[in-house]
């Protein structure tokens, strides 16, 4: 499994499919929810098993802290490590810019993953995109 920050529109479009195969089709996210206006400005990270994307997340800085956003794996490779690979990653990109603290949304269903991380819900449950979520903080 290789990580790789998001540099070429191939490795772009790599990360837009694994969203859609996760978000679109399988959680039945629309398309005009998960394609956002964030794009542009976000790190965004693709991961690769044998040339082939498997997982997806980006990066953004809000109020001085490090946003992970759209993390997905494919269903294929759950279970087996990509996740934690996916964000040890982000972490290290936002601590490298700085970063002391993130945050994310996470659907309930991935809180205890991001427990595991060392994050803390710091929210009750609300609905992004019809599904269930809390925010979830970690300090460096």
């Amino acid at each position: 499994m290789q990580v790789m920050k998001v540099e070429t529109k191939q490795q772009l479009d790599d990360a837009f499919h694994i969203r859609t195969e996760v978000f679109v089709k399988e959680q039945k996210v629309p398309m005009e929810e998960e394609i956002d206006q964030y794009e542009e400005e976000a790190t965004h990270f693709v991961v690769y098993d044998d040339e082939q994307p498997v997982g997806a997340g980006r990066l953004r800085f809000v109020d001085g802290y490090g946003k992970v956003e759209r993390i997905c794996i494919a269903e294929s490779v759950r279970g087996k490590g990509v996740g934690r690979l996916l964000m040890e990653k982000i972490e290290a990109t936002a601590r490298g810019e700085g970063a002391k603290k993130m945050k994310l949304n996470a659907q309930r269903q991935a809180e205890r993953f991001y427990e595991k991380l060392g994050y803390e819900t710091v929210s009750g449950e609300f609905l992004d995109a019809g599904i269930p979520h809390v925010t979830m903080v970690k300090v460096f």
